[in-house]
């Protein structure tokens, strides 16, 4: 079973060397795709000189947002698979092996990275904790299927699924959309417990208010008027 991991990556240049070098430890047949979404820090001058065997690299000439680089990176999938990766350092691609194993047993179509535990919670700011809260527990009540972390960055979904999510939203209204979309489609769905790192603001994090308001207009429109 291959693999397909998607990197968006945007203004990450003290990071995407090392994500992309812990990706490629990872011991599964896997395609590693990473779309740089008009980098302004030196990050695509780092991506254009790299030729690396297994890795592929796209370009966008104006910013799209998240939702726009992983809409963009679907479009390269050739695996049986795709996970998210995120190009900074919050998650352990080490965690791949528990994520992807459920759907190659047959047991699951999608695995979501619960980042939740009680060792993780000991990371997580009050106001993170309680942000995260609300937009699941309002795609859980809307969808009537309880998820633990709806905003996990690692979704781990059957290609084939995968590819029928017709990518709408901008930004991270990609993560009730791509859940919502799922969860319409009767896919089987299954958590992990992953390790999680949070860096904040000072490290770089860039989700802010105004993307926790386009979130919630997401899970509205999807969940109410669609």
């Amino acid at each position: 079973m291959k693999l397909s991991v998607i990197i968006p990556a945007y203004n990450e240049k003290e990071y995407i060397r090392l994500i992309i070098e812990k990706v490629r430890k990872v011991s599964l047949d896997k395609e590693i795709i990473i779309v740089d979404d008009m980098s302004t820090d030196g990050t695509r001058e780092i991506l254009s000189k790299m030729d690396i065997p297994g890795v592929k690299v796209v370009f966008h000439d104006k910013n799209k947002g998240k939702a726009g680089a992983i809409r963009t990176g679907a479009e390269y999938v050739t695996g049986d698979v795709v996970i998210i990766q995120d190009a900074d350092l919050e998650y352990d691609p080490d965690d791949y092996y528990s994520l992807v194993k459920p759907i190659e047993d047959g047991k699951c179509d999608v695995v979501y990275g619960n980042r939740f535990s009680k060792e993780n919670l000991k990371k997580l700011t009050f106001i993170q904790y309680l942000g995260n809260m609300v937009m699941t527990l309002s795609v859980s009540f809307i969808m009537g299927r309880r998820i633990n972390d709806m905003e996990t960055c690692y979704k781990t979904v059957r290609a084939s699924y995968f590819k029928r999510i017709d990518i709408k939203s901008k930004g991270f209204g990609i993560d009730p959309e791509i859940t919502i979309k799922l969860l319409r489609m009767k896919a089987r769905f299954r958590e992990e417990e992953i390790r999680y790192y949070p860096r904040d603001y000072n490290q770089g994090k860039k989700i802010k208010l105004k993307d926790a308001i386009r979130t919630f207009y997401t899970i509205v429109k999807l969940g109410f008027l669609n």
